[in-house]
């Protein structure tokens, strides 16, 4: 009998299509074999899915915290925060930062690059500042805010390592060099937390940025006489993120930008420590959020700060706002992966990894 497991009588679910009766053969940590109907040959072990849907596992790209866990607390709680989310279907995730005192920042930085040594589904860091304009700082603390220099980008890199995935910064605020030395070393770029103007971020799109970090929050708006940066992304070919909680964007405006972008839309969580966990008062960057009902905001009326999201929950508030399965599962799977380089994850292809997700008839989590 052949080593492995094979997967069967399962709903795969594709970037276009959902393949009815279908079977994965995994073996050690690859996709072997697929097909559809009776197995091609037995298996080691086997396991009946039922008719639920099976998919990729999920990447998270913008990640701060949950199940009690923040980014910022050391790296127990990397690895804490990372486990939490694996719990509901995100099996790779990008660990983010928020705005902090710059050495702070470095230190937090660096306890990220030795949790993804022991754990690779930690696929790196994602700076969420401290490069943002004041005006859309949203919950970062404006005294902690900088203008983005060459000096400080080398000093970020140089801790970093190779393991900084993606930045969010105001491209009004930042010139060419540091676009480019971001860009030499494989870091994805995303604006965000930005006043820009429509040419100012076309510019920076035209440079190498490839992001929009959680599309409609922290930015303009779209205006008739000033599209502003989410037009700009969405002409550039950039991918946006979208953090599909219900709160942050309405359900319509999904529906619309799964629309305008069609395989450019990435879920992500912006997840904080409270996500999995009981309202109250939790620290993210400088401040304390205050979690009523599961909504995150500085203060009892403040701003929204980040969010309690698990992606196991924005596929089913995306579908449940008209958008296809498979163009939720693709946005939460193949297209974060894709944006930010990670090879091998997101898709059930043969010789991918063998990171499967099984989710029942109400999309969540088996």
């Amino acid at each position: 009998m052949t080593e492995g497991l094979l997967i069967h009588n399962a709903r795969l679910v594709e970037h276009d299509r959902i393949v009815e009766n279908g079977w994965l053969l995994l073996e050690g940590d690859r996709i072997r074999r697929r097909g559809t109907g009776e197995p091609w040959r037995p298996a080691g072990t086997a396991h009946d899915a039922g008719g639920d849907y099976v998919c990729p596992g999920f990447v998270d790209i913008h990640c701060h915290g949950g199940g009690g866990h923040s980014s910022e607390d050391g790296i127990d709680h990397v690895h804490g925060l990372a486990g939490f989310h694996r719990g509901r279907g995100t099996t790779s995730v990008v660990v983010s930062l928020a705005t902090a005192p710059f050495d702070l920042l470095l230190a937090r930085l660096d306890s990220i690059r030795l949790a993804r040594l022991a754990d690779p589904r930690i696929l790196g860091a994602h700076l969420e500042g401290p490069f943002l304009d004041a005006g859309h700082r949203g919950a970062h603390d404006e005294q902690l805010l900088l203008v983005p220099t060459p000096a400080l980008v080398r000093e970020l890199l140089t801790v970093a390592d190779g393991c900084l995935r993606q930045i969010t910064l105001a491209p009004e605020h930042a010139c060419a060099e540091v676009l480019d030395l971001l860009l030499d070393a494989g870091v994805r770029i995303a604006v965000g937390h930005t006043s820009a103007t429509t040419d100012q971020a076309a510019a920076a799109y035209r440079r190498g940025a490839s992001l929009l970090t959680h599309a409609f929050n922290g930015m303009p708006g779209i205006h008739h006489r000033e599209p502003g940066p989410i037009v700009a992304a969405l002409d550039a070919g950039a991918t946006l993120e979208l953090i599909a909680d219900g709160v942050h964007v309405d359900p319509a405006v999904i529906r619309l930008l799964f629309r305008l972008a069609p395989g450019r839309v990435a879920l992500v969580t912006d997840a904080m420590a409270a996500a999995g966990a009981p309202d109250g008062e939790y620290p993210l960057g400088a401040h304390l959020v205050t979690v009523r009902d599961g909504i995150a905001r500085l203060g009892e009326h403040g701003s929204l700060a980040g969010s309690t999201l698990t992606l196991e929950r924005a596929v089913k508030v995306a579908h449940a706002a008209g958008v296809p399965l498979p163009a939720v599962i693709r946005a939460a799977t193949a297209t974060p992966a894709r944006t930010i380089g990670a090879a091998g994850i997101g898709e059930l292809a043969i010789g991918g990894l063998a990171d499967v997700v099984q989710l029942g008839s109400d999309l969540a989590v088996k």
